[in-house]
């Protein structure tokens, strides 16, 4: 791997570990300390990392050539019945990930926009332009609503009872089963929801830095 590649293996790990912090901190914010008890509010990407999608899976990604960069974290627990706002505090927490990783993006954006004030590299430009298109593509993809993805966690807090009833049912169901919910994940993602996703994180980068 040349040092590019893995200049964005490091941008990945680091990307997600803030993600999963970010969960953390909203859930300890709003009235639950089960990640903070648990240290996973912790900078230190050892608390975090997976081996497999943190570490291997990106790495695969690198060294077969994909055009998507894509890794996780191990998910930071929470107690939902601890939270002070029992309507939307799931879905705050849920939301916060993303958040972050969009965060990062208008922060590595706002680098971009004052290269010639900073006096910064192509080379940083362009590695700046690849963790926007990253976390970018990682808050979309963590949006869709397909457990055990962020997405599901939020979008039963805007279906009618009923049918957030039904669909709360599944996503118990999909969480219990978490090799079934990564299958349907990734044949989702390879059959339906990458190109989409690539040309919706494309748009939005363009728009983010300005070209």
């Amino acid at each position: 791997m040349d040092p590019f590649q893995i200049a964005m293996i490091v941008a990945l790990i680091f990307s997600v570990v803030i993600h999963e912090m970010a969960h953390g901190y909203a859930a300890n914010w709003l009235g639950d300390p089960t990640a903070r008890l648990q240290g996973r509010l912790s900078a230190n990407p050892l608390v975090h990392i997976d081996p497999l999608m943190s570490v291997i899976l990106p790495g695969l990604l690198v060294l077969t050539g994909s055009p998507i960069l894509f890794g996780a974290a191990k998910p930071v627990p929470y107690n939902p019945y601890n939270f002070t706002n029992q309507k939307w505090g799931e879905a705050i927490v849920a939301a916060a990930g993303p958040a972050a990783n969009v965060f990062i993006a208008l922060v590595f954006a706002i680098l971009i926009r004052l290269s010639d004030l900073l006096q910064l590299s192509d080379t940083f430009i362009q590695l700046a332009i690849s963790i926007i298109f990253l976390n970018i593509f990682l808050a979309f993809f963590n949006l869709v609503p397909i457990p055990p993805l962020d997405g599901s966690k939020i979008l039963p807090k805007f279906l009618p009872f009923g049918l957030a009833m039904k669909y709360s049912q599944f996503r118990h169901f999909m969480e219990q089963n978490i090799a079934l919910s990564f299958g349907i994940v990734i044949i989702a993602f390879v059959l339906f929801l990458g190109e989409p996703l690539a040309v919706l994180t494309r748009t939005i980068t363009m728009l983010f830095i300005g070209g």
